[in-house]
């Protein structure tokens, strides 16, 4: 069965952007040497990304025409791509396609062979993907800052959702990488 797994850059108060939409110049307070080589090991073990309908669009504006970090670049317009629309009829980034009910995509995507299935950003998709029991790890990048306000990672929930760490890896940074699973998902 494949792993979903969601990943997102988040600081230390709990966001993933600011207050504007793409607010994320935080980011690069944890990016470095460490934390491009983890984002190369990503494309090794994952072979599709699903993105909500604003992460996409900021995405498939940004990656086509990239500079920087070439592999990077080939990974992520080259890796079959989902989006969840309801407002979307196509989605013209390179191997994407727009799915209306992701829920249901993602259960039957799971059941197939495959690798890893990762959630890039997307919290509110994140959220649903979660309340659904489909989420089997979360890694987050924590930023060593604390922002005041914006968009949180993690939205307000009728339940706790207990997880067992899998992994902490301080970077030289400050950032630290944080795997966790939720406990129902642990062996």
């Amino acid at each position: 069965m494949r792993k979903l797994v969601v990943w997102n850059l988040m600081t230390l108060d709990g966001y993933f952007e600011g207050t504007a939409p793409w607010a994320i110049d935080f980011h690069m307070l944890a990016w470095g040497d460490e934390l491009e080589h983890y984002a190369r090991g990503l494309g090794n073990e994952g072979d599709m990304l699903v993105f909500g309908r604003k992460t996409y669009e900021g995405m498939a504006a940004y990656w086509p025409t990239a500079t920087e970090t070439p592999e990077i670049k080939e990974y992520m317009n080259g890796i079959s791509k989902i989006v969840a629309s309801r407002t979307m009829d196509r989605a013209e980034w390179n191997n994407s396609r727009v799915v209306r009910d992701p829920v249901e995509e993602l259960k039957a995507l799971k059941q197939r062979p495959g690798k890893t299935i990762f959630v890039f950003g997307s919290a509110e998709l994140a959220d649903s993907l979660a309340r659904a029991g489909l989420v089997d790890e979360y890694r987050i990048c924590l930023v060593p800052l604390i922002l005041g306000s914006g968009n949180p990672h993690f939205k307000p929930a009728s339940e706790q959702v207990p997880l067992k760490l899998l992994e902490a890896k301080p970077l030289k940074t400050g950032g630290v990488i944080l795997r966790y699973e939720p406990v129902k998902n642990a062996a």
